[in-house]
């Protein structure tokens, strides 16, 4: 999903040399009353920050009480979503991905619930909670070019997934992208 010139900078970053902070997100997945799965987005509160708006998954800032990025991952998605760490079954991590903007490097992990969760929104972070049908996620009609805005750039072309005008882009759409690519190839031996 990056573009080319993303891409190759992606594969030179020099991790130990940024002093970045560091985060860990849950892309959760779950089946809803009809069986079909979805995949869990959250929509961060409008304020300065320069995620500020986005669409993205449940997660955040690693703490020092966290062991490792997944107990990060599962500590947020349940403040933030309401979700309890114990109902999370790890399907496995992704790619960690550096965001220079906020100069994060943040570890992503795909998990799934057995159940269709009922929500609890953290209100101070986060505006709302879309489920999105995995085969939509999966659909390439929902890969777009679009134009955005963000805190620290006016309009930016990019590459994107397009849910009802629901503009999934950055990081969150290269995370989406990689599950995609997983999910085609069959979760290198894994199902859900």
């Amino acid at each position: 999903m990056a573009p080319f010139s993303r891409r190759k900078e992606l594969e030179n970053i020099n991790y130990n040399n940024l002093n970045a902070k560091e985060s860990a997100v849950m892309a959760l997945v779950y089946p809803d009353e009809a069986n079909a799965m979805q995949m869990v987005f959250i929509q961060r509160k409008s304020n300065s920050g320069v995620h500020s708006n986005q669409i993205g998954f449940p997660g955040g800032k690693v703490e020092k009480r966290d062991a490792n990025y997944l107990e990060t991952a599962l500590r947020e998605t349940e403040e933030e979503i309401g979700v309890k760490t114990s109902t999370v079954k790890l399907i496995r991590p992704l790619t960690k991905l550096y965001i220079p903007p906020s100069n994060f490097i943040v570890f992503p992990f795909l998990g799934f619930l057995d159940h269709q969760p009922k929500f609890i929104l953290q209100e101070t972070e986060v505006e709302c909670v879309y489920s999105i049908l995995l085969a939509d996620c999966l659909n390439p009609i929902n890969e777009v070019k679009t134009e955005v805005s963000a805190a620290y750039a006016k309009r930016m072309l990019v590459n994107a997934f397009n849910f009802n005008n629901r503009i999934v882009w950055g990081a969150t759409a290269m995370m989406l992208a990689e599950i995609k690519s997983l999910m085609l190839n069959g979760l290198a031996g894994k199902s859900i």
